[in-house]
């Protein structure tokens, strides 16, 4: 009999076998009388089975990964849609008094937010009557300004949810400052989405379509501002 070698791991005859492929084609009688037991049960399963049943699970789960990106891009492709549509509805705008407020009611209608409202300022003298271009506290143009990218949270009482104008309180906010070009700093205007589900908006959600929202209400309102 031989005797075992004190001080061998499992590690080492882990490595081992991964080392010498030609193991188990010298000894194939291990394959077919090693036994396992089976994750589904208490019963002893085959080397062979228990492969099989690996690879079962590492497919379904390879199909669960696949379905998952099949559903993200479906939902990319409706948000596009969705966007595509209220582009060409800021475009189709009869006149420029109507601007603000086509790209709010199709904001609200395409993606469903409950409460919206934009402001800008420093509009030319003949759209200063606008609901959407009334004169707003320096704050309000301080507080946009110092925002470098969209403000998602708790309404914390935000002077700008004010706008909405609705009965039922902002719960949750996000805040889209409106600037013309990336390295603009100042802002000219804010889009507040509001909605009565505190959990709507949080702050650790993504912001890159809230930024595409707000270069595309930027461009459109934009060419109102003085010397514009």
């Amino acid at each position: 009999m031989t005797t075992p070698l004190q001080g061998i791991t499992e590690d080492d005859i882990a490595n081992y076998l991964v080392n010498t492929p030609g193991f188990f084609e010298r000894h194939a009688e291990l394959l077919s009388t090693v036994q396992l037991t089976s994750p589904h049960g208490l019963r002893a399963v085959s080397l062979q089975e228990r492969q099989m049943e690996m690879l079962r699970e590492r497919i379904k789960g390879l199909e669960r990964k696949i379905i998952e990106m099949i559903r993200a891009g479906q939902d990319n492709v409706v948000i596009a849609e969705r966007m595509h549509r209220w582009t060409c509805a800021l475009m189709l705008a009869r006149s420029a008094s109507l601007l603000g407020q086509v790209l709010i009611e199709e904001l609200k209608h395409e993606f469903l937010i409950p409460q919206a409202a934009v402001r800008v300022w420093g509009v030319s003298a003949g759209h200063g009557h606008l609901p959407w271009a009334q004169a707003v506290s320096d704050d309000i143009k301080t507080f946009a300004s110092s925002l470098t990218q969209p403000y998602c949270g708790l309404n914390a009482q935000f002077e700008a949810t004010s706008w909405l104008g609705d009965p039922t309180p902002a719960q949750s906010v996000a805040l889209v400052p409106l600037r013309l070009g990336k390295s603009a700093g100042e802002c000219f205007g804010l889009l507040v989405l509001g909605s009565p589900d505190a959990l709507r908006y949080q702050s650790d959600m993504g912001t890159e379509f809230l930024v595409q929202v707000g270069d595309i209400a930027s461009a459109a309102l934009g060419r109102l501002l003085v010397g514009e």
